[in-house]
């Protein structure tokens, strides 16, 4: 079943828990909320500490929403002082394009990629991005 906004069903709850339980266990995780609320969440917030990136860097985090059908959004945005720049990871019905998609960085535009994630499980899309968070990590030491 989707919802009007394409999604599969409402806001996975307990799942997102998990994933904020888990997500602490990993390095560039600092911590983790519900937002607006614990009491009626939208989206998880997981804080990624900006100490490990260039200096550049004034803070990042990566949103997280994962619905009962399975459908997800992961949105990764990086702040510096007069900018920012964000990417996505979908996995949603989007018409002429793969249902697991990639808005890439710098802007997440309306133009996708099909998704280097090939996962189904909600842990291991969580640590596939995670992973490509590390990797991006040293891309910018790298530059």
């Amino acid at each position: 079943m989707t919802d009007a906004d394409g999604t599969s069903g409402p806001l996975d709850t307990a799942t997102l828990e998990v994933l904020a339980q888990r997500a602490a266990s990993h390095p560039l995780v600092d911590g983790w909320a519900f937002r607006p609320d614990s009491i009626s969440p939208r989206q998880l917030e997981l804080s990624i500490d900006a100490s490990q990136y260039p200096e550049q860097v004034v803070s990042v985090r990566l949103d997280v929403r994962w619905f009962e059908g399975g459908d997800y959004t992961f949105h990764y945005v990086e702040s510096y002082a007069d900018h920012s720049r964000q990417c996505r990871w979908d996995r949603h019905p989007k018409p002429d394009d793969p249902r697991a998609h990639f808005h890439p960085l710098p802007d997440a535009s309306a133009s996708v990629e099909p998704s280097e994630i090939d996962e189904d499980h909600h842990l291991s899309v969580l640590f596939a991005v995670l992973e490509w968070l590390e990797t991006h990590v040293e891309d910018l030491h790298d530059t």
